[in-house]
Parts: C-alpha cells; structure tokens; sequence
C-alpha cells in the first residue's frame, strides 16, 4: 500500500486558532487512541502545549490490549507526562481522569492564590487527532450532551467552550493531523482506526494490511473470527473471508471489496478481539 497522507484545508485552519486560543488556557488534555499511542500523537500538537501542564488520555482502552496499555502509561509518566487509561463511551475510568484534572487544577488554583487571583476557572483545551472522541470525553465529563459527537473524522469543526463547574471551563477543538507523515506506517495505522477519511482508502488494500497485522501481533485472531485457515498470502485469506461471509459477486466470486468493508470494520469495533499496534520502549522518550 502506498504512503497515505491526508491533511485537508480545514486543519490549517484548525491548527491556527488553537495558536491563538492556547494563550486563553492553563491545561492541555490530549486524548490519543490507545491502539495506537505513538501514530496517535500529533507532533503540533506536542509543541503547541509544551509550556502548558498537559494531561494524555489514553482512550478507548476497552478496544486496546490491557498489558500493552499498562506499559504505555508507565512510559508516559516515566516521561513526565500523566497518562490516564479511559474508555469516554461507558466512562470507564473518569474517576482517574477526574482526579488527574484536579490535581493540574490544584497547582494552577495555588499559583493564582500566591497572586491574589481568586475563583478564577481553570481553562482546558481538548485537543487530539480525528475521530479519538474528544466530544464523546467532554459529553461524557460533563455528564450531559454538550459536545457534537460522530463516527467520522472532522465532525467538530468550530470552537466549542463548554463550563463543567465553577472551577473548570473545557475548549473543544477540532481533530487535527499534521502535513505530512514521514513513517509510512503512521499513516496505515491513523488509517486502520479510521482517523482518515475512508474516502480516499484503497478499501482492499487497507484490509489486507490488517490481516497482515492481527496474524503478525495476534495470531489465530482471524481463523477464530472467520473460521478460515491463516495460511497463504494476505489477499487469498481477504478472497476467503469474502466467500465465507456470502459476500459475491455475479458468478460467485469473491466480492473482495464488500469482504475489505467487513473486516475493516470489525477490526475498528474490537469483532477481531483487543489490540494495540505499537509496543512502549523500555526506556527514554520521543
């Protein structure tokens, strides 16, 4: 599969209101995917908030490998950085988010003290790549539908502030990449967990990347889902998953792109079991 790059217009946009807003704000909450927390990672996004207090979100943990995500918290905050495990659908883990946000407020609530700022509220700017549910975090925060939510990448597209409590307003942001992705596996693995517009994706191709992903990570996955055999090259396994499924074309072939459809999406819903793409370091950070 050839480099995927995508960075449409409104991200330019995007990325430079939050230059202006990140002067109005005193925490960064950075969600990423956690199935995949370095491709998940926008480089901006780093710089942009590296004067700030930042929290990272590791959500929909419920999708990713429990082992692998104890890791990747461990390394964050080996790193200097909070990292809080969170599944914003069903609100597993908001107690742990909650206390992470209290605590960055604490020390900014001191410092104003020291001051003589008082019942000034701390101000956070959500910000994450597409479709990482940043809206279903705030919705889920809040406990109230207050945020757009979507399936697709780049549903939020304007600044959307929303005030939880007397002590804490949250900025929503629109979900940003970055112009180019030197790694040719960051974009296959943004585009595997469909922070990409599906549009622009060889479907087919897409799908036999994740094929030959799920056997090299976790293998007997496909043959438990589909009842095949793992043997053989990626796309004759695609070819037989389309034909086990009933998915034909006139004759009674395979239907490869209806089969590419399927699998990609239970690959995204967790129907081929949990997964996480990328392995914490032992040591060190980006």
């Amino acid at each position: 599969m050839n480099t995927i790059q995508w960075y449409p217009g409104h991200m330019t946009a995007a990325m430079r209101r939050m230059q202006e807003d990140i002067k109005l704000i005193d925490l960064m909450i950075e969600l990423v995917d956690a199935r995949i927390p370095v491709s998940g990672r926008n480089p901006d996004l780093d710089r942009l908030g590296q004067n700030k207090a930042g929290i990272i979100i590791l959500n929909k943990s419920d999708l990713a490998d429990p082992a692998k995500s104890r890791r990747w918290v461990e390394y964050f905050e080996k790193s200097g950085k909070k990292a809080v495990l969170m599944d914003a659908r069903s609100r597993d883990g908001m107690k742990d988010v909650k206390g992470a946000v209290l605590e960055a407020c604490q020390a900014k609530i001191d410092r104003d003290r020291k001051r003589g700022i008082k019942n000034r509220p701390v101000r956070a700017m959500v910000v994450g790549i597409p479709n990482v549910g940043k809206s279903t975090f705030i919705n889920s925060y809040a406990g109230r539908s207050c945020a757009k939510t979507g399936d697709k990448p780049g549903v939020t597209k304007g600044k959307q502030w929303i005030k939880l409590d007397k002590n804490l307003e949250l900025l929503d942001t629109p979900g940003v990449l970055w112009p180019k992705f030197e790694d040719r596996t960051v974009g296959l693995h943004l585009a595997m967990i469909g922070s990409i517009n599906d549009e622009i994706l060889e479907k087919e191709e897409l799908a036999v990347e994740i094929l030959r992903e799920m056997k090299k990570l976790y293998s007997a996955r496909i043959s438990d889902r589909y009842g095949i055999e793992e043997s053989g090259d990626d796309y004759s396994i695609l070819q037989e998953i389309s034909l086990k499924r009933g998915c034909l074309l006139k004759g009674g072939e395979a239907d490869t792109k209806k089969g590419a459809g399927l699998v990609i999406d239970d690959f995204r819903k967790g129907r081929l079991g949990v997964y996480t793409l990328e392995t914490a370091p032992d040591e060190g950070i980006f």
